[in-house]
């Protein structure tokens, strides 16, 4: 199994298992202006409630009618929301954030639209790729609400229409590529994910922002196959960069010997008598506490106390004349 942010869909899992406290501000604030209201009405024109007061003149009982339905047509939405209002079954307008005021019997919230953004996960199960291997692919998109109106009147369910529309996506986009090219370049796939299901939503007034996808499972027999894959690719690049490397090298031993043979009695001879005294420091650094050395490296060299390799020279040369 080939996972990729396996746990990116727990954070909003969390997010929606949230318990949102209830808000009574709105009744509150009906409750107010309506004990308010009573009051300036009780005070200035008081309900006469004897039985010898005639009822066609009671107007007080209009007035409380009137301001209970002025009262309850006071709506409130949240800054992220905006309400759909119909005016006798008609799109009349998108309202909100904040406090509004419907007609009475006119007016009718329809829909409160939330136009932050959401995710939604969907999933493709045994689909076929361009090149006929089963897999199952899990996913999550982004999306949010541009337009409410369209939201809410072109499409009954859009949160379930977001969901299909990204399942068929998906599957179109596995059937259409192998799978190497769908797990090697899943950028691309997930951009062709995204194009597609936002020009499907955008006439809903909606758009998709992201596509990830999250987990792809393939047969096991085939991992074993893309794992020996995946190692004679290595070995075969670890070899390439050797061969580089032996190029490299013989290109510069090359340089080097043209230097050391431009002049075998100026410049190149001292050169490669530095070269030699470096050889040699390089093996006593070792700890070896005796260091054999050709012949040609002493008759090179002809400098005195160095190393004793001139005593080591005259030594030889006295037990071949002895």
């Amino acid at each position: 199994m080939l996972k990729k942010h396996k746990d990116s869909l727990e954070p909003a899992a969390k997010f929606a298992r949230l318990k949102v406290k209830p808000d009574i501000s709105l009744f509150l604030i009906r409750l107010l202006l309506l004990l308010i209201s009573i009051a300036l009405l009780m005070t200035f024109a008081p309900l006469d409630l004897s039985l010898e007061s005639d009822a066609s003149f009671q107007w007080q009982y209009f007035v409380i009618i009137a301001i209970l339905l002025l009262v309850f047509s006071i709506r409130k939405v949240k800054e992220w929301e905006r309400a759909v209002i119909l005016r006798l079954g008609r799109f009349y307008k998108v309202k909100g954030p904040g406090f509004f005021f419907l007609l009475p019997l006119l007016d009718q919230v329809y829909r409160i639209m939330d136009i932050r953004i959401r995710v939604a996960d969907f999933y493709a199960q045994e689909t076929l790729t361009g090149d006929s291997v089963m897999v199952n692919v899990d996913a999550f998109c982004f999306w949010l609400v541009w337009d409410p109106q369209k939201a809410a009147l072109e499409v009954e369910d859009y949160e379930a229409a977001v969901a299909l529309a990204s399942k068929a996506a998906l599957r179109n986009a596995i059937s259409k590529n192998d799978l190497t090219t769908f797990l090697a370049r899943g950028d691309l796939i997930e951009k062709q994910i995204q194009q597609e299901v936002d020009k499907q939503t955008t006439e809903w007034g909606i758009t998709v922002q992201y596509v990830e996808i999250t987990d792809i499972q393939i047969p096991e027999p085939l991992q074993e196959s893309l794992s020996r894959m995946a190692q004679a690719e290595r070995e075969k690049n670890a070899r390439i960069m050797l061969a580089e490397a032996e190029i490299e090298i013989a290109k510069k031993l090359e340089e080097a010997i043209s230097i050391y043979t431009k002049d075998r009695a100026g410049e190149g001879a001292d050169a490669l008598k530095l070269r030699i005294l470096s050889i040699l420091n390089e093996g006593l650094k070792t700890g070896n506490s005796m260091m054999l050395v050709p012949n040609s490296i002493t008759d090179e060299l002809k400098t005195k106390d160095i190393f004793g390799l001139q005593a080591l020279n005259e030594l030889k040369k006295m037990k071949e004349s002895g």
